[in-house]
């Protein structure tokens, strides 16, 4: 007689039997528990952002218009402004050296000189309050506040910026549309605009940038200005910003952070995935013998199937609505980790939608994943409960079901992805390289298998014999552990190698021979007088750089407006556009290399037609669309100069020096308007901070780039990049832990019954230990170099194809892995073993392992 068919009886049975294997579920749990939680947080705090950009658009640009323009608003162009009407406040913008009279101290600072009342939306927030409003009255400066807390300055200090001294009238506190991190590389300082003439430092070659806000009448009509803009655009050189463009800006580049923060999540959720298949595996394979006595006392199989898979479900659905509400947690102190590099302050909320999305994509996986051993319940005999063989679940499993199952997870896997990205094709492509991945392993698992059976060392040791025939006897723990463990390696370990080879593109390492002072907006005259205070110091020149202002006329004979009124490349029109800055010299300097052509370092002719040979960059030729030989006539200040390509240079412009993308050689830039940037090397910062000190003091317009502390404020941001990084890859390593320790548990109900029948024959407790530690050791090894190598190749393609860098492996970080996993595949799988070390043999064979 069977058991009643009622869905109430299948739920108590599912009750009652996971009362004793609650423990065993939780490893279940927590792998999905960790994977639901970054992906709610990771996408809850992408719709924070997206309403945070939507209801802050204005405040992004402080304006509802931005006219721009590096140099100043010629006649024709300020009629247009004027013409647009509505509220204006104009800008200008520039570095300089800002010297504080308090602590002696000079910094390169951001300068922006300001009239109206601009920002129209948000505000410059200062301490106190009232000086944003009242700095412009009183000729006083707003300084940015971190540099004054740096060099003990307080409001009622002064500042003085070129040939003016200021008086500080408050610390500046927040920008609209500028992010913490703005100032990273100099402290912004806000002056009156009526006094900038007065600092000097707007000769002829400073560079500077002039820009108008305007707040448009609510009558205008926003379309009919655009066009009017677009149209005069590149007539009149200026280029313009409306809320509409920096909130797609801001928003794509937002997407791109939360595309790889996705991609951390799907990890994350793929492991946790990778976890249920593993526990469900070693559960049900414990679980036999319980659904075998079931079916004699006439329970069906469908009976059986669903009161397991009422239990995998539950947990799954606890797991995930865990993950939920920890993953509702994390993304509170995610904005803490990123507002320095948002312009905006993070507005948050829970997102429901984000919340139940990830309790069903959660609790969808969790099933999935699971359905793979549990289908195998189907198949179990009542004469399983006189069978004392351990089954292999797969064995129980028809190869059709098979099919279809790895079907299901495929299709699961590309929709999840097609969720997260939005773009089929690279959900499609993840999942494909994972697939082939995962058959690679397969592969691998086998050829050792047949390996180990074929090159059997039988001259080794008996324990060594031992626990290398465990690699391919029946049971063998091999094929699951290298599928699962390698995977997890794979996935984690390739985001981790992409990481530090993105991150080590920047080289903070100092060099005996690397400058560590720039100099530059150096006038002609100032030049020798200059040299003069540096060479009092005792610091060594490495460069004193000329430096000459043009714009392109023509590219093989054709005018740059013709061109721009043809081409549609936004990156074309800034390069045609664009203001250059060449220099010209005799030879090439060791940032540089000649990729074609022949170098030209000496301009001879006396011929006032001919030809003059210059060298260009070889990343600039596809957007000039110029070939070696072409020519190019330059406008220096009015006057054309005549140019051929006669070499392309290879510019390495990650050396902290000036490099150019135009090179000329001597003998006709010399009469041409001109300033200059030096190179220098101090020997150490209290010389470093007195020869800047003199400069400013001598020189107010010159600039000067300390290397060394702009390096140490990057290594600042980079190190807050990194924590960011390493804080959400967390979750995917936490989860990839589980995922491992899941996988090396399956070894306790695999290898208990040889280790007791070697206990019966005589066996001694070390011996087995061994035997079971050389098993451990010999498949943790295979794993994690077979793991390492696939992260290694998927690394590989990564940086060469998509971030098209050079790839250059880790070996310390590599070999350190396989150090851990190792020991980690160690200490798990002998862990297991404890418990049936201690218990008698008898007992462990009633139990019959379970």
């Amino acid at each position: 007689m069977g058991y009643p068919n009622s869905t109430k009886w299948i739920f108590k049975m599912a009750w009652r039997d996971s009362r004793s294997s609650r423990r065993k579920l939780f490893v279940y749990m927590s792998a999905i528990i960790i994977g639901v939680a970054a992906q709610v947080a990771i996408s809850s705090f992408r719709d924070n952002l997206n309403y945070t950009i939507n209801n802050q658009s204005k405040e992004l640009l402080g304006a509802d218009l931005l006219i721009r323009k590096n140099a100043p608003f010629q006649e024709e162009l300020q009629s247009l402004v004027d013409s647009l009407g509505g509220d204006q406040s104009t800008t200008i913008e520039f570095n300089s050296m800002a010297f504080f009279p308090r602590s002696q101290t000079a910094r390169l600072s951001q300068i922006t000189a300001l009239e109206g009342a601009f920002p129209y939306y948000g505000a410059l927030e200062t301490v106190p309050i009232t000086a944003s409003n009242d700095f412009q009255e009183s000729n006083s400066a707003l300084v940015d506040e971190p540099i004054m807390l740096q060099f003990d300055i307080e409001v009622g200090d002064s500042v003085k910026i070129g040939n003016v001294t200021y008086h500080i009238a408050g610390a500046l506190q927040k920008v609209p549309g500028e992010a913490g991190a703005a100032g990273i590389l100099g402290p912004r300082i806000y002056i009156p605009k009526r006094t900038v003439q007065n600092t000097g430092l707007l000769a002829r070659g400073s560079l500077a940038q002039y820009n108008t806000f305007i707040k448009l009448n609510e009558e205008a009509a926003v379309d009919e200005i655009e066009e009017t803009l677009e149209a005069r655009r590149d007539i009149l050189g200026f280029s313009y910003d409306t809320v509409e463009e920096r909130q797609e800006n801001i928003g794509e580049a937002i997407s791109g952070l939360a595309r790889f923060l996705n991609l951390i999540g799907f990890i994350a959720l793929l492991l946790g995935g990778l976890g249920v298949a593993s526990s469900i595996y070693v559960y049900i394979r414990q679980k036999i013998s319980t659904v075998a006595v079931l079916r004699c006392f006439g329970a069906s199989s469908q009976q059986t199937l669903w009161i397991y898979l009422i239990q995998a479900a539950s947990m799954g659905l606890l797991g995930a609505a865990l993950g939920a509400l920890l993953g509702s947690l994390v993304q509170l102190f995610l904005p803490v980790l990123v507002q320095d590099f948002l312009p905006l302050d993070i507005e948050l909320f829970v997102s429901w939608p984000s919340v139940f999305t990830g309790i069903f994509t959660g609790t969808g996986i969790s099933i999935v994943f699971a359905l793979f051993p549990l289908l195998a319940v189907r198949n179990v005999s009542p004469l399983f409960t006189l069978r004392s063989v351990q089954i292999q679940l797969n064995d129980l499993l028809h190869r059709g079901t098979r099919i279809l199952m790895y079907l299901l997870i495929f299709g699961t896997m590309t929709g999840y992805a097609w969720l997260i990205t939005s773009e089929l094709m690279i959900a499609l492509g993840f999942t494909v390289g994972l697939t082939i991945c995962m058959l690679i392993l397969a592969l691998i698992s086998r050829l050792i298998i047949k390996g180990a059976r074929r090159f059997f060392p039988s001259s080794w040791s008996y324990v060594w014999r031992q626990g290398f025939a465990n690699l391919y006897r029946p049971n063998n723990q091999t094929a699951v552990l290298i599928l699962t463990f390698g995977l997890g390696i794979t996935l984690i370990s390739s985001l981790y190698l992409t990481q530090d080879l993105l991150l080590s593109r920047i080289d903070f390492q100092s060099n005996a021979e690397n400058p560590n002072l720039i100099l530059y907006d150096i006038q002609t005259d100032q030049n020798d007088g200059l040299n003069q205070i540096i060479a009092e110091t005792d610091t060594r020149i490495l460069q004193n750089t000329p430096i000459v202002a043009m714009k392109l006329g023509s590219l093989k004979g054709r005018p740059i407006a013709d061109i721009l009124a043809d081409t549609g490349r936004v990156e074309r029109r800034w390069t045609l556009n664009r203001d250059y800055r060449v220099t010209y010299r005799d030879s090439l300097i060791d940032s540089e290399e000649l990729v074609q052509g022949s170098w030209i370092g000496n301009y001879d002719n006396t011929d006032p037609d001919a030809l003059v040979p210059i060298s260009i960059s070889e990343g600039i030729l596809d957007d000039l669309n110029v070939a070696l030989g072409d020519t190019i006539v330059w406008d220096v200040q009015g006057i054309p100069i005549t140019s051929y390509i006669a070499s392309t240079r290879d510019i390495d412009f990650n050396r902290p020096q000036p490099n150019f993308l135009v090179l000329f050689p001597t003998g006709i830039l010399e009469p041409a308007p001109q300033f200059f940037a030096t190179v220098l090397k101090v020997r150490d910062r209290d010389t470093s901070i007195n020869l800047q000190r003199q400069i400013v003091q001598a020189y107010p317009n010159v600039s000067a780039i300390d290397i060394s502390l702009t390096l140490e404020t990057i290594q600042g941001l980079v190190d807050k990049i990194t924590f960011v990084i390493q804080f959400m890859g967390f979750f995917s390593i936490i989860t990839g832990l589980i995922v491992l320790a899941s996988s090396v548990t399956t070894s306790r109900f695999q290898r208990v019954k040889e280790s007791v029948l070697l206990r019966t024959l005589g066996a001694k407790k070390p011996q087995i230990m061994k035997i079971q530690s050389i098993e451990y050791f010999l498949l943790g090894m295979m794993a994690a170099i077979t793991g390492l190598s696939l992260s290694i190749g998927t690394t590989w393609i990564l940086t060469v194809f998509y971030f098209e860098i050079e790839f250059v492996a880790n070996w310390t970080i590599i070999l350190t892995e396989i150090v851990g996993l190792v020991s980690l595949v160690m200490i798990v799988g002998l862990s297991n073993m404890g418990d049936t070390l201690k218990k008698p043999p008898l007992e462990v064979l009633r139990l019959e392992a379970t």
